[in-house]
């Protein structure tokens, strides 16, 4: 989950990261920044509910194939000339992926991105925006095949594929959204179903 900033259009992705540095090295809270369209946002520290679902998406991720692994918190770079940064809360891709690569990484090679909402006792705050509305954009910008949004305001689950071509419209071109409890279908390259059925046990 994250939290918006003001716009900040006179800060280049190198000053972001410098500030998303020394956060990190200062902040007892573990505070987790992030850049999209030219905007800081803070990612909340996850919660027990939060860390139970990505240990089952990892097992479910599992039955991918042998040396896929569902990367925590990597650091990504996004859009246009990589112009951007972010932090999934999880990154399908064979492991080896990411060596060498430091904070942020190139997303070459991800088969799948996931967010899994936070709760916002802010009810003025846009805190989820990026969830929803800017990093479906990002990611198929990015050209990563497959994002999985689990929110658990709502108690969905939405799976976000087949990304436009460079030079076409932006997003994914194939949204499909269904209610926890219900099986959905996470698409070539990932290629698995998920029974969603455990995610009510996850919200409040």
């Amino acid at each position: 989950m994250t939290v918006m900033a003001e716009p900040m259009s006179q800060l280049t992705v190198e000053q972001f990261e410098k500030i998303a540095d020394f956060t990190a090295k200062e902040s007892d809270d573990a505070v987790r920044l992030e850049f999209i369209n030219g905007r800081i946002g803070e990612k909340r520290v996850p919660d027990g509910d939060h860390g139970e679902i990505m240990s089952w998406l990892q097992e479910r991720c599992m039955q991918v194939g042998a040396g896929m692994w569902l990367f925590g918190e990597q650091g990504l770079k996004l859009a246009s000339y990589r112009k951007g940064r972010a932090r999934p809360d999880g990154s399908l891709a064979p492991r080896g992926t990411f060596a060498g690569q430091g904070e942020w990484a190139n997303p070459d090679g991800v088969l799948m991105t996931v967010e899994v909402t936070s709760y916002d006792s802010d009810s003025d705050s846009d805190t989820d925006k990026r969830d929803r509305e800017e990093k479906p954009l990002a990611y198929a910008d990015a050209g990563i095949p497959v994002y999985l949004l689990i929110d658990r305001d709502d108690s969905t689950v939405t799976v976000h594929s087949d990304p436009h071509p460079d030079g076409g419209s932006r997003g994914y071109r194939d949204v499909h959204k269904v209610a926890f409890g219900a099986e959905v279908v996470l698409p070539d390259p990932v290629g698995i179903t998920l029974d969603t059925e455990v995610l009510k046990n996850y919200v409040r």
